[in-house]
Order: structure tokens, then sequence, then C-alpha cells
């Protein structure tokens, strides 16, 4: 057998080279990523080899139906490509919610994800064929190898499995694939998946067309239509993947690109980025350490995580996001939380009103979904990558066709849902994908993005780095947070100094610990350049990832 590298949470070291850097979520696909580097491959090379091997050995968080976004800097022509490859809804039916299963007693959650047109592997099609240089079979090796001789499962790995395989047990193929012999795989175990093995060896003979034309897509499409979608093989190919120049503004000296609308990224960043420049927070210390500084931060994520909402595919609807965005907007949104403090010390307010025990001895879960993995390259051209490829977004719930898992979508149109379409109009799905790319004197800087919910930590990283001045994993490893709650507590990592804790209770805000290094709260992939021009990558210490350069 192949040697196989777990990966572990915790502290990690920072990754430098003078050529080429990457970071990714487990420490396989990074070698992978290397690998391909270290041949002469380009960033887009290397995303697509990890994309690959993600959905490969961590089909805990992603898998070969889900979704594709990315952030490509063009060395060459000095620009930015954005890529979306959502999944995509079928115009004129009804979402698809499996409720009975066919092959036994079990029924699935009604209220559980709907069935969605898979962009996965449309995404990494259209990469390779616009800025791919190594051949796809190649692409496709390591990922076959590891399919075959199964990688090792790690103990992060098999925690997430705990909660993401859940969806998996209503379905005699999710049962077969993730308890072949009736338990999950375990840490320490070898996980070789013959049947994804197989698939992906036609996949690379045959190209990506296998799961959009092909062999592979028809048995989704016959699986679709035996549990009651009534999807045709011309729905595989009818929405596709979207190229654009994403969206970009200023904070600073640094010019921002993310993803465009329907993502509602870019919107939220730039709202909490201005509101909290407007506030004042540089002078008032970052968060972890100001009492004022953790106030506003809690309200400006709530307001601008309800702001966005209004955010949707502008193929479909009016695009607020110059107003939301405006500098106009965030003086006058500041202005609002500065004048709306309190006059009186409410401690004794938060004392009365708060559960026994909420302050000290909660530990706090986000309840989001963390089915995601980020990938962050940059190569010795001069191209950068920043990716999220993620089992969300694609397929029918609870299915596994070929060794590929799939858990579809959520679907809703609520103003604050992290997924959500409309099912007229041809809308496609939005999300709050966290792909981020600064630029200096109209280069890149900076690229970073995370799992987890990224609506909520990019700004809070982005802060921490363009306002406070921290370095890239310093701004990573500070405790996050999540909004405001309407109760006025907020949920933060347990590592706040105690007078901060009660001082934010003075302004009548209770503080509501979570575990120290929450993984929910998503963990980095970062690269970037010193004034040196030497580059570095980092992975987070919430999860299991690695970064490595040449």
């Amino acid at each position: 057998m192949s040697e196989t590298k777990v990966g572990r949470i915790g502290p990690k070291a920072t990754a430098q080279s003078p050529e080429a850097v990457c970071s990714s979520a487990h420490p396989l696909v990074t070698d992978a990523m290397l690998d391909i580097l270290r041949e002469g491959g380009n960033a887009i090379d290397a995303a697509i080899v990890g994309s690959l091997l993600n959905a490969t050995i961590q089909q805990d968080m992603t898998g070969h139906a889900g979704t594709v976004t990315m952030l490509f800097w063009d060395a060459e022509q000095g620009r930015c490509h954005e890529l979306n490859s959502m999944g995509t809804i079928v115009p004129g039916l009804a979402p698809f919610r499996p409720v009975a299963i066919s092959s036994g007693p079990y029924t699935a959650i009604p209220e559980g994800p709907c069935a969605v047109i898979p962009g996965f592997m449309p995404g990494l099609k259209t990469m390779h064929e616009r800025f791919g240089s190594r051949p796809w079979d190649r692409l496709c090796a390591p990922s076959i190898h590891w399919a075959e001789e199964g990688h090792e499962v790690d103990s992060f790995e098999h925690l997430v499995l705990g909660h993401s395989a859940e969806l998996y047990m209503n379905t005699a193929s999710g049962r077969r694939h993730f308890t072949p012999d009736g338990h999950l795989p375990q840490a320490g175990q070898r996980w070789p998946k013959p049947e994804l093995a197989r698939t992906l060896t036609k996949l690379a003979a045959e190209g990506p067309d296998l799961f959009i034309d092909g062999e592979w897509a028809r048995l989704f499409v016959e699986r679709a239509n035996e549990v009651g979608w009534p999807i045709e093989m011309r729905h595989m190919r009818q929405d596709e993947p979207r190229w654009g120049n994403g969206l970009r503004y200023r904070h600073g000296g640094v010019e921002v690109v993310q993803q465009a609308p329907p993502e509602r990224q870019a919107v939220m960043s730039a709202m909490v980025l201005g509101i909290l420049h407007e506030l004042g927070v540089a002078e008032l210390g970052h968060y972890a350490e100001s009492p004022e500084s953790l106030y506003y931060m809690a309200h400006a994520l709530r307001r601008a995580a309800y702001e966005t909402g209004f955010i949707n595919d502008p193929e479909v609807f009016e695009d607020p996001s110059s107003v939301l965005m405006s500098r106009e907007y965030h003086r006058a949104l500041a202005a609002v939380l500065r004048m709306s403090r309190t006059k009186v010390d409410l401690t004794e307010h938060v004392r009365l009103s708060s559960a026994p025990g909420a302050l000290g001895e909660a530990t706090g879960r986000t309840g989001e979904s963390v089915g995601s993995c980020e990938l962050s390259v940059v190569d010795a051209q001069g191209n950068w990558v920043q990716l999220v490829n993620t089992v969300q977004g694609g397929g029918v719930p609870g299915q596994v066709i070929g060794g590929v898992p799939m858990i579809g979508s959520t679907m809703t149109s609520s103003l604050t849902a992290m997924l959500g379409g409309w099912l007229t109009g041809g809308g496609r799905i939005r999300s709050v994908i966290g792909n981020t790319l600064l630029l200096r004197d109209g280069r890149p800087w900076l690229a970073l993005g995370t799992p987890g919910i990224p609506h909520i930590t990019v700004p809070q990283v982005m802060t921490s780095i363009l306002e406070h001045g921290l370095d890239p994993y310093a701004a990573d490893d500070a405790p996050r947070m999540l909004p405001l709650a309407d109760d006025y507590s907020v949920t933060v990592e347990s590592r706040l100094p105690p007078e901060v804790v009660a001082e934010v209770a003075r302004m009548g805000v209770l503080v509501r610990p979570m575990a120290p290094y929450q993984y929910q709260m998503g963990s980095f992939h970062m690269t970037w350049r010193d004034d040196t021009g030497t580059l570095h990558a980092s992975a987070g210490p919430r999860r299991a990832g690695q970064a490595a350069g040449l």
C-alpha cells in the first residue's frame, strides 16, 4: 500500500516559497497539488487535481456531484476571472425532497434538502478547457489511486462523518457506501472505495462529460426518476457554468474581489468592513480585546446578514448591491449603532435574564452545515486560484451513484438562509461562498477563503487584517463569533479576557461561549505575498488541512 497521511486539528506552521505555494483541507490533497506544480502544471491544474481528490477522500465535506466556485487571477492577462458553477434548479418542476424510500420502510425527513442538478463536473470541465495545461487523465490519477488504495480516516473526518452521514442512512445506496460493515469508517482505518475508483477510471478516460451526458449522468437521471424526481437528460446541460469578473470594491488602499451576485459574500464583507471603519474600530482595538469593537462587530454582522438577504440572481431580480456597498449607507448604519448604545450599566439585567450557566458553562454550536473544502494556490507563473468545492448544491439527497454521494441543496427564499433559490424565472441558487482576492497596486497580495459559515467569518478575518494589521495566520487564529442574536446575546469562541465579557455585559449583551476553537466556524486556506515577493500559505487551526510550498 502507498503511504498515507492524516490531518490534525490545531496550530500549524505557515509555508513559504519564492516559487509556488498551496493550501488545502487535507495533507494528501496538498501533496497532490504540489506534485502538479512541481511538474510544471499551473494553478488551475493544481486546483482541478485538488478538487477531484477532495471529493474522493473527504466525502464528509464534498463530492463529485456538488458545486465549484472560483476566483482565478490570470497573470498573462493581468485580470481576475470568476467562475460560478453552482447546482441549478430545474425550471417548471416543484422542489423535490425524497419522502419515501422504495427499497425499505425508511423515510427521509420531509423538510430536508432538495434535489438539484450538479455543477461540480461542469465547473471543472470549463476550467480545464479554458486554462488547464496538463492532460485530464493525469489530473484524475491521484483520485483513482486513493479510491483504490484507501486513505486513512483521521479523527476529524470521523467526527464530521458522524453528523454528515445521517442523511445517507435513509437510502440503501447511502448505507452501503458509508456503513459497508454496519459502521461508519473509524479513525485510523483505511477506507477504499472500489465503486468510486471504477467511476473515476471512466472519468479519466472519457472526461468530465461522463457526469454531464455520459454513463454516470444517465444513471443519475434513472435514479432520480426511480425516487420520484422526473428530470430528463436534457436537464443535465440546462444551465452552463457562468464566467464573470467578480464584484470589486475598495477598502483603504486595497482592492477586494469576491464572488458577484447571486453570491452575497462581497456585499456582506463590504458592509461589515465599511460599518466598522466608520465606527473607528482600528483605534478601539481588536474585537478579541476591545469590548466596544466586539459590540460593534456583533451588531455589524447581524445587520449585514439581514440586508444581504435582498441579494438575488441579477438575471432575475434588480440588484441593490451598489446601495448596500456605498460609503454613505455604511456611515448611516454606523451612526445608528453609535447612537443606540446604552446610557446605564446593564450587567444586572444580563445576569437576571440569562439562563442558568449561560455565563460560563455553555459550549454552543453554530447549527450550520460544514460541508465544503477550500483550496488556495499560487503557481510559478504568478497565477492565483481561490476555490471552493462542496457537496452542497447538487444531486439527489441521500443517494450514492457510482460511489458519488449527494446531499442536494437547501431550497428556500428566506432572507437569512445561507443557500436558497427561486423556483421560477431561471435564477441560479445563491450562496455565501468565501472566495476572496485582495489586490495592491493592481497585483494579487492575499487570497483567502473558508468553509463553514463564510459570510460570518470572512468579514472578521478581513477586519483583523485590514483594520487591525494582524498577519493572515494570526487573523485566522483569533477568536470568532456569530452575529448578535435576537435576545441580545453573542456566541463567541471562549478565549476572551474576563474583563471584556464583563464590559460587554455592562453594555447589555450576554457573551455565550463556544469551544475555544470551534470547527463549525471554518478554517481558512490562504496564500499571500510579502514585501520581498516571497509567497506564503497557511491552513487554519480549526480543521485538519495543510499548507506547503515548492
